[in-house]
């Protein structure tokens, strides 16, 4: 039988319609959640004490990696790298005001480069630093309260309240020490506005393929979050570290350099207050992460949305009598990254390193996008489909206090550090035995080879770590 022309033109418009439809899948949609100066404590990476369920769920239907590194341990710095998938070194922005985009022009950041392929694109909360808005945002919101960052940066003009007189540290007290547990709505309580708007452009984009940051500022300081979650953490379950009396004889004097966050003299009661009040911060945080990530499931937008959680550094809990960031130890520059959507492995983890300025290339390649115009970040798709896939990279973190610039290397045993190129001291860590790292083995002969072979990955091209 022959069938009419008019059948056989239909059919050709089915099948190739049919053909374009499997040649083209749709693009998947970005979730890019940042909390800030967010350390390891959540329950998923093994806190035995802090409750956050939320994020707990994300990383139990994805990856959750468990070396990973931000390139400075330093709010606008990492955000500044891991926006461009550069290192600092190589946008020498190393402090709260310098914009990259006066140096380096034709930066491509990482919104801009799927809004060029295609894709809304929404900046919620902080994502780049307060007031540095160099980065093109369809929808870009700063959502904020007006705490102000505790790095002096008076760049920034951010939509504020009047801070309330309560969250500002008070003479006498040492650095950090600023919290307050409030009523539910609290103007205090931003996250929770944040969580609000980033629902409501889900809401409004879910139909389109969108790049949405949200960006939580807890458990930065001031430690202000709702009652209920102080509530959680009474100080007698709140778990001190123990540093041995002579942990500072063994560290270069300018690793331990700082007039605030440097603390050997706190007293027990005020350490537990400290980190109980930061750890009601992360509690909160989680809750608002619940709340996007449950409109995500009701949109029914999880099954085509990769969900990137991250914070922008580590934070001290007193390791090392050091307090919050801006050390170059494992607790200021190793952060969480969980990672999860449509064929991503569920519930697995990942002990490979990775950086933070690896996420560009990463997104990049996972949604079908042309290579990034600038980068010196790894795409680690592969270690999305087989975690325990072969890798060959390290980590790379650095510090500039003043004269004195420190850098640092990671990987997966060892973690090196020099402060101006060694002259002001030298650092090696291993992690297999002293995961605190508390015993400095550079000058000890037994780790002679293992010192030469960390120095010579701190000195090599950041082209050889791709």
């Amino acid at each position: 039988m022959t069938l009419p022309k008019s059948t056989l033109v239909i059919v050709s418009i089915l099948v190739l319609t049919l053909s374009a439809a499997r040649a083209e899948p749709a693009k998947p949609n970005v979730l890019f959640i940042v909390s800030d100066d967010l350390n390891m404590h959540l329950a998923c990476y093994g806190d035995k004490i802090v409750k956050t369920p939320n994020l707990d769920r994300l990383a139990a239907r994805g990856v959750r990696f468990d070396r990973a590194y931000a390139q400075y341990p330093v709010c606008n710095p990492s955000r500044t790298s891991f926006l461009s998938g550069l290192h600092a070194e190589t946008t020498h922005v190393m402090d709260q005001k310098t914009i990259l985009r006066d140096s380096m022009p034709k930066v491509v950041y990482l919104p801009e480069h799927f809004h060029s392929n295609g894709y809304f694109t929404a900046s919620i909360g902080k994502i780049q630093h307060l007031g540095h808005h160099d980065a093109h945002w369809d929808v870009e919101d700063g959502v904020r309260a007006g705490d102000s960052d505790d790095e002096g940066d008076t760049s920034a003009k951010p939509k504020r309240r009047r801070a309330n007189p309560a969250d500002r540290k008070k003479p006498g007290e040492p650095p950090y020490f600023v919290y307050r547990a409030t009523e539910n709505d609290d103007p205090a309580n931003e996250d929770t506005a944040i969580a609000a708007k980033a629902v409501d452009v889900l809401q409004k984009h879910k139909d389109q393929p969108f790049f949405i940051a949200v960006g939580f500022h807890k458990p930065h300081v001031p430690h202000v979050a709702p009652k209920k979650y102080f509530d959680l953490y009474p100080l007698d379950k709140v778990e001190l570290v123990n540093v041995p009396a002579n942990d500072a004889d063994d560290i270069p004097k300018v690793a331990l350099n700082s007039k605030k966050n440097y603390q050997p003299d706190m007293p027990e009661k005020t350490k537990r207050e400290i980190i109980a009040s930061y750890l009601a911060c992360v509690s909160y945080m989680d809750a608002q992460v619940g709340r996007v990530l449950d409109e995500l499931d009701r949109l029914k937008l999880s099954d085509k949305t990769i969900v990137v959680f991250i914070s922008d550094h580590g934070w001290h809990f007193g390791e090392h009598n050091w307090w919050a960031k801006a050390s170059l130890f494992e607790e200021s520059t190793h952060v969480p990254l969980i990672v999860a959507g449509p064929g991503i492995n569920s519930g697995k983890t990942c002990a490979r390193v990775v950086e933070y300025l690896d996420i560009y290339p990463t997104m990049s390649e996972f949604c079908g996008l042309p290579k990034p115009f600038q980068g010196e970040g790894k795409s680690f798709v592969p270690l999305l489909n087989n975690p325990e896939a072969q890798w060959n990279k390290v980590a790379y973190t650095c510090e500039h206090r003043g004269p004195t610039t420190g850098r640092t290397v990671r990987n997966e045993r060892y973690r090196c550090t020099e402060w101006n190129d060694g002259k002001a001291g030298i650092e090696l860590y291993d992690h297999d035995k002293d995961p605190m790292e508390y015993t400095n083995l550079a000058k000890q002969a037994g780790s002679k080879q293992a010192l030469a072979d960390m120095k010579a990955l701190l000195h090599r091209d950041f082209a050889d770590n791709q």
